[in-house]
């Protein structure tokens, strides 16, 4: 048995927290921002086992790998990164791109990126514009593309697959599987579902991930194989289905955010070894490389993902062109992107608390995209509280479950198209009805402790365009009415700010963290 990487830690880490429901819904603890265990705490009861081979042929080290035709990103063709440093090297800026977090991921500080007259400093890039860096990295992965980014998200290319349909015509041990999940049972699909949704990851991923590890999709497993740890995750404590899937999109987001915003720019090799991600890699690239360094080993990574065996050709077989899909959307994050109108999620006139600036949307790997309100009523502190939760500007309310309320603004009733609007540890009961329409002010649910770790009653509240988790303060700043969020250097602290105004977070609500509409 050996130690579970540093990263996948962390990632189990930040779970634990306030913005997980389900997993510990009806316990209570430390504030009104996330509980954390310490990475030493999580090293002494976690540990991973070498991870099951994949369901197809079994693919030898010395597999020689066909050179693939790299398909063409939403914009255009890269350049192959140099293999020597010391040149200077033309990037073509993709969707979702900004300057930072090009000069993390290529080594270099934003001064060092020539860039045309008039780019934006702070906001998204526009597709297509050429920019010229040093090239300083020695030894870098791969730079073949693998997903484009909107295959990983949760995205509009999702809209309308049907997963329980899939599930089902596949015929699969999936198909007949059950599971219980926090106090109810759920169907393979309802699962695969599920964490789709909750992560804003593709299902078509999840789905060919299954497959790829275990054969459950369309095949019967061996009865040899261990199906509590269908990929082979090997987490105590965290078996089955549920858990299996849930920490594989966990770990997805963590490259492909942390990519998004370069800073993740390295991988750790099942047997150690560490690599710096290729520069010129999209996201969904990046994220998918992230994920199978921690199953395989450094000469098994690149069959299991490039081979005529390896996951994107069995992604192709099971959902045909994502590239073309990819293409028919356009740009998943629109240079021009800008937040609608929205109000702060209570009424005129109430007083609420900051408790929590900018911290993870939803768990480990997702951006420092949410932020903390509780109402200010003299309540018990964790009591249901008689205040509601109002809806910032009018939608359909795409889902009401489990302490979760998605309000979507463009009104097709999806999570994975255009705006939405996610609030977490809103109380069962009087939770607004699923595929209501609502307008601006109109109640959704009460804030409590309900749905995860919190001892402060509060509503969480995020924000995804195009199934795409936004931080609070980046290129597309969360502001309700008038109050723009900033992050500091720790998740849950931070400020809004409003003409020359500041309120500050703070978990137990001190004056200053006071704000009224």
């Amino acid at each position: 048995m050996r130690k579970i990487p540093l990263l996948l830690l962390l990632g189990l880490v930040t779970a634990l927290a306030c913005n997980y429901p389900g997993l510990f819904a009806g316990s209570s603890a430390g504030s009104s921002a996330d509980h954390d265990l310490s990475v030493e705490d999580l090293r002494r009861t976690l540990a991973a086992h070498t991870p099951l081979s994949p369901s197809q042929t079994p693919l030898p080290a010395a597999t020689v790998i066909p050179q693939l035709t790299q398909p063409v990103p939403e914009t255009a063709q890269q350049a192959p990164y140099p293999s020597a440093t010391g040149a200077l090297f033309d990037y073509i800026a993709r969707s979702g791109d900004t300057l930072p977090a090009l000069a993390g991921r290529f080594g270099v500080g934003v001064e060092q990126i020539i860039t045309p007259p008039g780019i934006s400093r702070d906001g998204f890039l526009l597709p297509g514009e050429v920019l010229t860096l040093p090239a300083v990295l020695a030894e870098v992965t791969r730079g073949d593309l693998l997903l484009p980014d909107a295959e990983l998200v949760y995205s509009p290319t999702a809209f309308g697959f049907d997963v329980a349909g899939f599930v089902q015509a596949a015929g699969g041990f999936l198909s007949a599987y059950q599971e219980a999940v926090d106090g109810e049972t759920l169907s393979g699909a309802a699962i695969i579902q599920r964490v789709a949704v909750d992560l804003s990851v593709n299902p078509r991923l999840l789905l060919a991930l299954l497959e790829f590890r275990a054969g459950w999709v369309y095949g019967q497993p061996p009865p040899t194989q261990d199906r509590l740890h269908p990929l082979g995750l090997y987490v105590p404590d965290r078996q089955g289905l549920y858990h299996e899937i849930h920490i594989a999109a966990t770990q997805l987001n963590l490259g492909y955010y942390g990519w998004r915003q370069g800073v993740f720019t390295q991988i750790r090799y099942r047997r150690v070894e560490t690599a710096r991600l290729n520069p010129t890699l999209n996201a969904g690239s990046a994220a998918m490389q992230h994920l199978f360094a921690l199953l395989y080993s450094q000469d098994a990574w690149a069959p299991a993902l490039y081979g005529e065996q390896g996951i994107i050709a069995l992604y192709q077989s099971m959902f045909g062109d994502p590239w073309g899909r990819a293409r028919a959307l356009g740009d998943l994050l629109p240079a021009d992107l800008s937040q609608p109108a929205l109000e702060l999620p209570f009424l005129p006139g109430e007083r609420w608390s900051l408790t929590a600036g900018p911290h993870t949307s939803w768990n480990a790997g997702t951006p420092r995209g949410a932020l903390d309100f509780s109402p200010v009523t003299g309540e018990p502190v964790c009591a249901v509280s008689r205040a509601w939760a109002t809806a910032a500007a009018p939608g359909v309310i795409a889902r009401a479950e489990r302490n979760i309320v998605a309000l979507d603004l463009d009104g097709d009733g999806s999570e994975a198209t255009g705006w939405v609007l996610v609030h977490l540890h809103l109380a069962e009961r009087d939770l607004v009805t699923p595929g209501s329409a609502v307008a601006q002010d109109e109640p959704l649910g009460h804030p409590s402790c309900e749905g995860g770790r919190a001892t402060g009653k509060h509503v969480h509240m995020a924000r995804k365009y195009n199934g795409e988790w936004l931080p609070a303060d980046g290129p597309v700043p969360f502001v309700l009415s008038g109050w723009r969020a900033v992050a500091a250097a720790a998740n849950y602290q931070g400020e809004l700010v409003k003409e020359g105004q500041v309120v500050s977070s703070n978990p137990g609500g001190s004056r200053t963290s006071i704000i009224v509409r």
